[in-house]
């Protein structure tokens, strides 16, 4: 009976056992609870494709969508100091990095790349809120300074991407000396004559919004993006009233002046070709090129018989 039960059992065992699915097929939208799967929504670039909600998005899965063929390189950011204040709470703060790098599989909370956009020089930048709530810390305020250095040495724009919630607690008032660090940067930009485009994502609070996700030539948002300083919880309990339904929210933004435009993720590359190209004095982007007409080769053929010709032939017979 040994081969029944060490063969035959576990062979119909193995046929009718359930299958196990891994848990990263399906993601539930958090606004309308549709299940979206995986596939789905990645081509959708983290959109919601029944309420159109737009969720985080890593920052190499925004560039791919947003640099021609999903090209871009990488520019090299200064390394600050690891844990210059020795700082604990629960966890040391190289814990925590550790952390958060294990996660994303990034160094740090922002990406500094440059490519091209529509034949477009573009030099970019943006923060992952997945790594420590992108919260701004040394790195990111290193990030910026390079950022916009490299968009002088090519003299093309620069492109920030902004999700962040606030300073990094953990580097203290190092943390806030980037707000006055990334002011400097940008205003290397406005020296040089260079655009800069700033497009808040959900949520931008805090520090941030109070230094360089703040001063573009341009403010663009992402539908229903959270963008404040001090967040609507904290607002009511300290005026003790209810605040107004969508209130810091892009829309309501854009409706009180403090943002040009609120564009959809699909429409972001080409929102952002359009303005660069017009910031640059630069003719309208070219949509794609026509291939080159074929031309066909040329054969020689023999001229035709004219009637004079066979007229005498036929008289001599």
């Amino acid at each position: 009976m040994n081969w029944i039960s060490n063969y035959v059992r576990p062979k119909i065992n193995s046929l009718f056992s359930r299958r196990e699915v891994p848990e990263n097929l399906w993601t539930k939208c958090p606004e309308c609870g549709t299940m979206l799967f995986h596939r789905e929504l990645a081509e959708n670039l983290n959109v919601c494709s029944t309420c159109d909600h737009h969720m985080g998005i890593s920052p190499r899965d925004r560039f791919a969508a947003m640099f021609d063929g999903g090209i871009f390189t990488e520019v090299e950011v200064p390394q600050p100091l690891a844990d210059p204040l020795v700082f604990r709470d629960q966890k040391k703060y190289p814990e925590r990095m550790k952390a958060a790098r294990n996660a994303t599989g990034e160094k740090e909370a922002m990406l500094v790349v440059e490519g091209e956009m529509a034949r477009t020089p573009v030099v970019a930048a943006a923060q992952d809120f997945s790594f420590m709530a992108g919260s701004m810390g040394m790195y990111v305020g290193n990030a910026i300074i390079a950022a916009a250095e490299r968009a002088v040495q090519r003299k093309c724009p620069l492109v920030l991407f902004a999700a962040a919630g606030g300073a990094r607690m953990q580097e203290g008032i190092l943390s806030l000396m980037q707000m006055p660090r990334t002011t400097v940067a940008v205003q290397m930009l406005r020296e040089a004559g260079l655009p800069y485009i700033c497009v808040l994502t959900h949520p931008t609070t805090g520090g941030v919004t109070a230094s360089y996700a703040m001063l573009g030539d341009v403010q663009i948002a992402e539908p229903n993006a959270l963008i404040c300083f001090a967040g609507p919880r904290v607002i009511e309990q300290t005026i003790r009233e209810k605040l107004p339904e969508g209130f810091q929210r892009a829309e309501y933004l854009l409706d009180h002046g403090m943002l040009d435009r609120v564009t959809h993720r699909k429409n972001m590359r080409e929102e952002l070709v359009t303005i660069l190209r017009m910031l640059m004095n630069q003719p309208p982007a070219i949509k794609g090129d026509l291939p080159a007409p074929e031309i066909k080769p040329v054969i020689d053929l023999p001229p035709p018989a004219t009637p004079e010709a066979v007229i005498p032939e036929k008289a001599a017979e």
